[in-house]
């Protein structure tokens, strides 16, 4: 399996999950996970998943520091119903990364739950950003939002993808709109800590 080089230079997520730590999982419970994660789980790459995966890396930092995030210990609330737009594909980079997940979660271990983490995942949350993240240990928040406009398409782009998504292009303009696609990903990820792409915003707790 072959992806674009540039995955590999993609800001990782270092975390620590005490689910699996406990269950011998992972040392300590401690996991990296990688974009290429995030493009294996949704099988593709592409600006909506690169966001995704950019805002939840934002949010970890905003709330954690230089200290490990606890996958499991966050709440998600995404700001539009699971069915709207992209929403369920960015939610679903959300969970693989924090462990948050909806009716389907996991239950939790035992009569107390332990490790639960279902219903830590919330749709049409009010919020003003496209989602907001939520310790569960100190109840400290953040609103996330992106202006994906920042980093636009090539201008090529403009003939190409109509030509692409009709079936009329050929195969030389097939594997230049796939090469200026993904390289729109690969500068998105490469701004990673620029105010202008991701925006934070302090929720406090109501």
């Amino acid at each position: 399996m072959v992806f674009p080089a540039f995955f590999d230079d993609a800001p990782a997520i270092r975390l620590r999950d005490p689910l699996a730590g406990f269950l011998g999982s992972a040392e300590d419970g401690v996991m990296t996970y990688r974009y290429v994660d995030a493009v294996r789980l949704c099988g593709h790459s592409c600006p909506v998943v690169a966001g995704a995966w950019l805002m939840v890396l934002a949010g970890l930092e905003w709330l954690y520091g230089d200290d490990l995030p606890e996958r499991g210990g966050i709440e998600v609330h995404m700001r539009e119903g699971v069915g709207q737009g992209t929403t369920g594909v960015v939610a679903s980079v959300a969970t693989l990364v924090t462990g948050a997940a909806a009716e389907g979660g996991f239950h939790g271990i035992g009569a107390g739950q332990l490790f639960a983490r279902r219903g830590l995942l919330r749709f049409e949350a009010p919020i003003d950003g496209v989602m907001a993240l939520r310790r569960r240990d100190n109840g400290e928040g953040v609103v996330v939002d992106i202006d994906t406009g920042h980093v636009p398409h090539d201008p090529a782009m403009a003939g190409l993808m109509p030509r692409a998504v009709a079936g009329r292009a050929d195969p030389a303009e097939l594997a230049r709109f796939a090469a200026l696609f993904q390289d729109r990903v690969r500068r998105m990820l490469a701004a990673a800590d620029d105010p202008k792409l991701i925006h934070l915003y302090d929720w406090p707790a109501s």
